[in-house]
């Protein structure tokens, strides 16, 4: 019997740092995953329903004021979901939303091993002055010595400060120079999965607000989630920005990355 994917919707954009709208992005994903444009298989040909239980929490009631808080209501649905047997599958919102995320399920499993998408490293001590920025969750997890091991990917934006602060936590960040999945160590479990989806070039993934030519092609992230074999038991799609999307095609790609990663969770194996 495999564990239910618990999919949690996480509407809060107070941490961003250029412009809002990934409060939005949940509802986005939801509306796309359960169109009647595509169904609810994966291309290992587990669908869900059928072969995979989601349970669906809806929304968090968050403040979207108060970071504090909602770090707290975070946790708590994540430990509810955890104590439960469930993978938490959290929907963003920015990518400050992974910080208690992860804190959570470190909380449960012990420091992880952590697969990171995204086109910035999120690395900063703090950004213009908030210690909370989407541009600084990664630190803030290093920090707490919630992450065992932390492999980036995507990443074409790596400024001095980063560089200093990767070196300092010791991050294994995969050039995107020349790229193939096969680079990408196969980690072991517990494995949590972060796509902040301007990980993947603009030209796929155009509803971001902070989007950064040469990124991932989506072919790119599914054969890397392919090569992972650990137990996988959290995961996250954040940073979906559907004012700058383009008839929805983002939207559709945050769930079509849902589904695989449901997916992979039912077939990666134990960690014993």
């Amino acid at each position: 019997m495999h564990p239910a994917i618990h999919l949690l919707g996480l509407p809060t954009d107070q941490n961003s740092s250029f412009e809002r709208g990934a409060a939005q992005g949940p509802a986005a994903i939801r509306a796309a995953l359960w169109s009647d444009r595509g169904n609810l298989s994966s291309e290992s040909g587990l669908e869900i329903g059928s072969d995979i239980e989601l349970v669906d929490h809806g929304d968090l009631p968050l403040t979207d004021s108060d970071c504090a808080a909602d770090d707290a209501m975070i946790a708590n649905a994540v430990a509810g979901i955890l104590a439960r047997g469930g993978i938490p599958l959290a929907l963003g919102g920015d990518h400050a939303v992974t910080y208690p995320l992860v804190a959570a399920v470190a909380a449960h499993h012990g420091p992880l091993n952590i697969l990171h998408f995204d086109a910035h490293p999120d690395l900063y001590d703090d950004f213009e002055g908030n210690p909370r920025s989407h541009a600084s969750p990664f630190a803030r997890i290093l920090e707490g010595g919630h992450a065992r091991r932390l492999v980036q990917l995507g990443i074409r934006t790596l400024n001095r400060h980063c560089r200093a602060q990767a070196d300092r936590f010791g991050v294994e960040i995969i050039p995107m120079a020349n790229f193939a999945p096969s680079q990408v160590p196969v980690l072991d479990g517990p494995l949590y999965i972060s796509i902040d989806l301007d990980g993947i070039d603009p030209s796929e993934a155009p509803g971001v607000a902070h989007p950064e030519p040469g990124g991932l092609t989506v072919r790119e992230v599914l054969a890397v989630l392919a090569r992972q074999k650990g137990r996988i038991v959290g995961a996250d799609i954040v940073e979906l920005n559907p004012k700058n999307d383009r008839n929805a095609v983002t939207a559709t790609l945050a769930a079509k990355l849902l589904k695989e990663l449901a997916s992979f969770s039912q077939v990666n194996k134990p960690d014993f």
